[in-house]
């Protein structure tokens, strides 16, 4: 039996990073980064490429709340990029999880594993992704 993946998604101004779960849904790993400078259509069409090599039954999406618990303008932009993945993708579920940490995490990692701060940008918003994920996993 297939089991459905479950995909990570660290949305953000100029990058989106992904991450995927393993088949089985236990661990999550990054897959990429998409450089869309603002284009949501660009990060849609490849979450639709994305699509068709992996069974996805659930994007889970980082919601930028500010560290105080309010909610910024990030958010809304967030929310209207929601909106578009449920117009786009009608069959696929959609959770949100309090992405707060997750930055100062993938950096902690980054500083961890010794990355060259010119890689850093490249990479850290697909880290983001794959702590979003795992933070959803370990709820459930």
């Amino acid at each position: 039996m297939n089991k459905m993946r479950i995909l990570g998604i660290d949305y953000g101004d100029a990058r989106v990073g992904i991450a995927v779960t393993d088949a089985l849904g236990i661990t999550a790993q990054g897959l990429e980064t998409i450089n869309h400078n603002g284009n949501d259509k660009i990060v849609l069409k490849r979450l639709e490429e994305l699509l068709k090599n992996y069974e996805i039954s659930t994007f889970v999406i980082g919601k930028p709340i500010n560290m105080n618990g309010t909610e910024g303008e990030r958010v809304e932009k967030t929310q209207k990029f929601i909106h578009k993945l449920k117009c786009k993708f009608n069959n696929i579920k959609i959770e949100e999880v309090d992405e707060r940490l997750t930055t100062v995490a993938a950096h902690k990692t980054m500083n961890f594993l010794e990355v060259k701060p010119k890689d850093k940008k490249k990479i850290v918003d697909t880290i983001s992704a794959v702590y979003i994920l795992e933070m959803y996993i370990n709820r459930h």
